[in-house]
């Protein structure tokens, strides 16, 4: 699995024009689950969101957790985190996971979120408006190996 955090002031997410997510201050979470992802990889990635310092506090620069600041956290599926670009001009997909399987690691990660969680709509094309903070963009993995001790 794959997710990209970003820090925002606030975000929305649409789907045919209207609202189904809104958040204030937290964290955009834009979720990739791929063939070989697993329900431990969407439990370590929700763990590592929340518990991650990307906020300021006490004068440093990154000093507290989404859940220390009182943010919420929007999340959306993104299978095009696993495309892969390396031949030709257009992307494969086939890293990504097939749609059951996937849309099911995107749940398991939403429900091990511990803070307030607004959802995009699996499969939908989606319309997101963020108000990037920072900007601070982290890329999370679980895949190959990649994930951090501790």
């Amino acid at each position: 699995m794959r997710v990209v955090l970003q820090r925002v002031a606030s975000a929305a997410v649409e789907v045919d024009g209207a609202e189904v997510g809104r958040i204030g201050r937290g964290l955009v979470a834009l979720v990739g689950v791929g063939r070989s992802s697993t329900e431990e990889d969407a439990r370590w990635l929700a763990g590592k969101t929340v518990g991650l310092r990307l906020f300021p506090s006490g004068g440093e620069r990154m000093a507290a957790s989404v859940a220390e600041v009182g943010g919420a956290v929007l999340a959306v599926s993104q299978f095009t985190l696993h495309a892969n670009a390396r031949k030709g001009r257009r992307p494969s997909f086939a890293e990504a996971a097939e749609p059951e399987r996937g849309q099911w690691l995107y749940e398991r990660y939403c429900e091990a979120l511990t803070v307030p969680v607004a959802r995009g709509v699996f499969g939908a094309d989606m319309r997101l408006d963020l108000r990037a903070d920072g900007p601070v963009t982290i890329l999370l993995r679980s895949d190959a190996g990649m994930r951090d001790v501790g």
